[in-house]
């Protein structure tokens, strides 16, 4: 729960992918809705988690479970709404993924940013995470990725 707001998350349904690329381009003020498919919802959402707040979502996170590697978990995604930020909500939903993670018998955490978020490096850098980067390429030709990891 943030004690600033009082606030847990909870899992997230289906349902919560209309409600959050209905606001997702405002929250970053350029359009990244693409960056968020639905499958996220439809697939992931047992280990995606959301915050509600007053009119809609208060914040947000997708992250996966990994399938293919019982050791790791990833956060795919994480948002949180530019009038309910500074009030501790993106670390509340890191350290309940990372409680998720924990009891699916995961060990570490890992996530990629731009390099040009320096905001998502410093808040990665405070949750723990050791930061590698740019990796050139990392996400195709031209597309430089910072990688984060971090051990539960």
């Amino acid at each position: 729960m943030c004690p600033a707001s009082g606030r847990a998350p909870r899992p997230a349904r289906r349902e919560d992918y209309d409600a959050i690329a209905a606001v997702i381009d405002h929250w970053w003020g350029r359009p990244v809705l693409g960056s968020l498919p639905r499958l996220f919802f439809d697939l992931f959402h047992r280990s995606s988690l959301v915050i509600d707040g007053a009119e809609g979502p208060a914040a947000f996170l997708a992250g996966i479970l990994s399938p293919s590697d019982p050791r790791q978990a990833y956060i795919h995604f994480a948002g949180v709404d530019p009038g309910a930020r500074q009030h501790g909500l993106g670390r509340v939903l890191y350290e309940a993924f990372f409680a998720l993670a924990r009891a699916d018998g995961r060990g570490e955490v890992r996530a990629v940013t731009s390099p040009a978020n320096t905001a998502s490096v410093a808040f990665h850098q405070s949750m723990g995470f050791a930061v590698t980067g740019p990796v050139p390429g990392y996400n195709g030709p031209g597309r430089d990725f910072i990688v984060f990891h971090r051990s539960l």
